[in-house]
């Protein structure tokens, strides 16, 4: 198809998509699902990663003190442990800002009537939290801690040092575990939907080929060209997929407008944003994907059904 046919090619795909509305329909409706679920798995895994990536952040030691320990012997393990490699910092954290926190972070009225029980005793120890440049790496800062001696001393259970050790390894391993099958099963739902959608144009051509075959055969008894004959069904199948790819970036917009600030309201110590820059090439991509199938999908329906 030259750029001269342009205009007469994309006239002809709106008059047949006026004429057989419920087969174009029907590839457009086909379209927008795929193109839609293919979005929402691939916004939905980059949610997921933003969500493991604060988690992730949050991902300290918690070295727990004796209530006998001298403050020296904690200032001088404390600034050892600020210079072994990947430690970020190591924050001393005394029993009432412990018992504090505790408190704020308490959600129901039975635990703040066990702590108003506890009439003036602080039982939570005082303790060091130790933040990584690499959260991957907390479980072998985290043995080097239990197995150094000075620790050992000022622990909180001298006789089971693991035990004043704590961190949230687990959970976030569990949560990258989650997020790799989704992001396997999201590469094969895309492979599906892209060839059910490759399929369904293909055959929404085949019809507008069978349907004109007589007005095509004359096309081609007064001497039109092959570009000239195949250029309104190309454009019948790029229409028909853009038209199915704005549908479904237009409902993910609308769809993550409303749904992210529910969930941040509702679960307000995670992060739900997903940067722009994947928002838009999100988009970006199922507009290209959208106009790869309508082209390839009538290009092969021409080539093995339309002899010219």
């Amino acid at each position: 198809m030259v750029f001269s046919n342009i205009g007469y090619s994309t006239r002809e795909a709106f008059h047949h998509f006026r004429r057989n509305w419920s087969t174009s329909f029907g590839a457009v409706v086909t379209i927008f699902l795929s193109l839609f679920i293919i979005g929402t798995f691939v916004l939905g895994s980059a949610m997921l990663s933003s969500i493991v990536g604060n988690v992730e952040d949050r991902v300290t030691i918690q070295a727990f003190l004796s209530d006998d320990a001298l403050q020296e012997d904690v200032d001088a393990l404390r600034t050892r442990i600020e210079g072994w490699d990947n430690v970020e910092s190591v924050t001393y954290k005394s029993k009432d800002e412990a018992l504090q926190e505790y408190k704020q972070t308490m959600t129901n009225r039975n635990a703040a009537d066990a702590v108003a029980a506890l009439d003036g005793e602080n039982p939570v120890p005082a303790s060091l939290v130790i933040k990584l440049d690499d959260p991957q790496l907390v479980q072998s800062v985290a043995e080097r801690l239990i197995a150094d001696s000075s620790f050992a001393t000022v622990c909180d259970d001298p006789d089971n040092v693991a035990s004043s050790v704590q961190y949230g390894r687990e959970t976030v391993e569990r949560l990258f575990s989650v997020t790799n099958y989704i992001r396997i099963a999201a590469l094969v739902l895309v492979a599906l939907l892209a060839f059910v959608a490759f399929v369904f144009i293909n055959n929404t051509i085949r019809l507008a080929i069978a349907a004109r075959r007589r007005e095509i055969a004359i096309e081609r008894l007064v001497g039109a060209s092959n570009s000239f004959i195949r250029g309104p069904f190309v454009m019948e199948g790029i229409l028909e997929a853009l038209f199915g790819a704005i549908l479904a970036i237009g409902t993910l917009h609308g769809g993550m407008s409303y749904l992210v600030p529910k969930l941040e309201s509702s679960l307000q110590f995670l992060s739900f944003e997903v940067p722009m820059n994947i928002v838009l090439q999100t988009y970006a991509g199922l507009l290209v994907i959208g106009l790869l199938l309508g082209l390839f999908g009538s290009a092969i329906a021409m080539r093995r059904f339309l002899k010219v």
